[in-house]
């Protein structure tokens, strides 16, 4: 049998601790960055980019949001990625990467390994890419372009058969030239598979053309036209296949796409491009229309230049000049009098006589003035030269032997001495006194005294 509780058997009052894990912050979001890693992974997510920053080290950091969540983003500079300089704020894209954790922030992020623009900045890439190829290949050059031809006969279109563009082509050309006779390549110039149309139905007229060579039909150029629209309307004349069919075409091509602000490779590589297909057609009538329009003149010219009528008008014209040469004699005459009254009138305001009077006794003032300066210069010169010669004489040797002193000299060279010493037995001496010298001999020693 059981051992039988006591009544005072409460049981265990203080049971052991439960037994839990506890982890560092660093475990934890090292074991969430393994768990997306594996269980998300590489994914393609899209988005608009913001907050977009490049470093010096070339990394690019951003943030890709949509209208309801928004995700970190990084772009390694080892990662070759296209297009990595177009990246902007307000991009659209479509990325692909590997979710992560940044653990020193604790933040999940998108490690980007590929970059595909959307909406209109992919169109965009894409066609400054075909534009800069072209242009290498010299689709562009300025000197393969032809000249339209002057008065064109037979012209081939390149529009869709239902659009605005071909309306007002036609409405130009049977208000201008209604003779021009114009053969439509109908095809599609918007959506999937347009540009290959565009492309076949140049081609076609192309050929057209090479058949008709020896007839007078022969086409004279081509107009590739639609009206305008967004930029992805008109993507079909932005595809190489349009620009390989243009550049290659045996006659001239003139293209009008869009509205004058929009721009094509289809324009670039064309002989002319045109603002509107309106505007086109006016270009290609213009030598026709601007003829008849010299036609409907040629009666009136022919009347102006009759040669009675010019001759009448020479006449006119001579004495229009006879008459505007006396005028601008007798206008010269008049300023030439008024000139010469102007002048009598300043030599009477002036009055030389007088102004030579005064110059006179200025000049007359002035030679005193200088006469009178030279005097106390001279003066005062003369003062100074009797005060020195009278200092110069004080200090003379004359005045100092006036005064009871002599100057012994050497009777043979005139050497001056100063010093008895300097003097030898049996020299002769001579001593000059304030009245006269004295002539002595030097008897003893000197050096002995």
């Amino acid at each position: 049998m059981g051992k039988s509780k006591s009544q005072w058997d409460f049981g265990e009052l203080f049971p052991k601790e439960a037994t839990r894990k506890v982890l560092s912050v660093s475990e934890l979001t090292g074991q969430i960055r393994a768990l997306l890693e594996k269980q998300v992974g590489s994914v393609w997510v899209t988005g608009e980019i913001t907050n977009l920053r490049a470093q010096s080290s070339g990394h690019v950091y951003f943030t890709l949001k949509d209208s309801a969540a928004q995700l970190s983003c990084v772009l390694f500079s080892r990662e070759k990625v296209p297009h990595r300089e177009l990246l902007a704020d307000g991009q659209k894209v479509l990325l692909q990467g590997d979710v992560s954790v940044y653990e020193a922030r604790g933040q999940y992020q998108l490690i980007i390994r590929a970059v595909e623009l959307q909406g209109v900045g992919a169109l965009q890439i894409a066609f400054e890419k075909l534009k800069q190829k072209l242009a290498a290949e010299g689709l562009f050059a300025a000197e393969r372009k032809r000249p339209l031809p002057k008065y064109p006969q037979h012209i081939g279109l390149v529009t869709s058969p239902t659009g605005a563009a071909i309306r007002d082509v036609l409405h130009v050309v049977r208000r201008r030239n209604p003779g021009l006779e114009i053969i439509l390549a109908p095809c599609r110039v918007q959506g999937d598979g347009a540009a290959e149309e565009i492309a076949a139905a140049i081609r076609l007229l192309s050929e057209l053309n090479l058949s008709l060579a020896t007839s007078h039909s022969s086409l004279d150029l081509i107009l590739v036209t639609r009206g305008g629209g967004s930029l992805e309307d008109l993507w079909a004349f932005n595809e190489e296949i349009v620009a390989r069919a243009i550049f290659e075409s045996a006659v001239p091509v003139v293209s009008a796409v869009g509205h004058e602000v929009d721009f094509t490779i289809a324009d670039f590589v064309a002989d002319l491009r045109a603002a509107t297909p309106s505007a086109a057609a006016e270009i290609i009538t213009e030598g026709v229309f601007a003829s008849r329009e010299w036609i409907a003149n040629l009666a009136r010219r022919m009347v102006q230049a009759h040669p009675r009528k010019r001759l009448d008008e020479s006449w006119q014209r001579l004495d229009d000049l006879q008459a505007g040469l006396l005028r601008q004699g007798k206008r010269c005459v008049r300023e030439r009098q008024v000139a010469c009254q102007n002048l009598a009138a300043r030599l009477r305001q002036v009055r030389p006589g007088q102004l030579l009077r005064r110059r006179r006794e200025f000049l007359e003032m002035t030679c005193r003035r200088l006469h009178e300066l030279a005097l106390v210069h001279l003066r005062n010169w003369r003062n100074r030269s009797d005060a020195a010669h009278s200092r110069l004489r004080l200090l003379g040797p004359e005045q100092v032997l006036a005064r009871g002193y002599s100057i012994t000299m050497d009777a043979a060279s005139g050497k001056i001495l100063s010093r008895a010493r300097d003097a030898r037995r049996g020299q002769n001496l001579r001593t000059r006194v304030s009245e006269g010298e004295i002539i002595s001999r030097v008897q003893g020693d000197p050096a002995a005294r």
